[in-house]
């Protein structure tokens, strides 16, 4: 008898001001930007909504690395909101390392390097309301996906 197993991850990439937010398809091969989370006294009921509204079995917290591949400041903060999580949603949690993936989340929204005045002015307003945080939560969630799939292929 064939079993099939469906999970979908949470991806999140914690910030002192907002948290970005990924989940995964079924069958945890895609991660696609969800939202931006607001952090804040209200983090844990938004993202007790996503997991719930989602049907999300496990969930993965970007890993604040500095240059060198030590944690950085950022680290403590992240630890104390996992354990949060953990106390409020009793699901399995994993950390991923990240690098620069607000960076490169950024980057890769630019499809021309030549942009108009009007796309500019967009590029910054994407930015400043913080939609560079959901895409850099899809890029660690993916990272870790990968991860997960390649070790599952051995």
């Amino acid at each position: 008898m064939l079993v099939c197993l469906y999970m979908r991850f949470l991806g999140i990439d914690y910030g002192t001001k907002r948290i970005g937010v990924a989940v995964s398809d079924e069958n945890m091969s895609l991660a696609f930007p969800k939202e931006i989370v607001p952090n804040d006294a209200n983090t844990f009921k938004k993202i007790g909504e996503i997991i719930k509204s989602e049907k999300i079995s496990e969930i993965v917290v970007g890993e604040s690395v500095d240059f060198s591949g030590k944690l950085n400041a950022l680290s403590a903060r992240i630890d104390v909101f996992i354990l949060e999580l953990g106390e409020k949603f009793n699901l399995p949690i994993h950390k991923q390392k990240e690098f620069l993936t607000s960076v490169e989340a950024r980057k890769s929204g630019d499809t021309k390097k030549d942009l108009s005045p009007s796309q500019a002015h967009g590029r910054v307003k994407q930015i400043k309301s913080g939609r560079i945080d959901a895409s850099a939560a899809a890029l660690i969630l993916q990272r870790y996906l990968d991860k997960i799939n390649k070790q599952a292929e051995k």
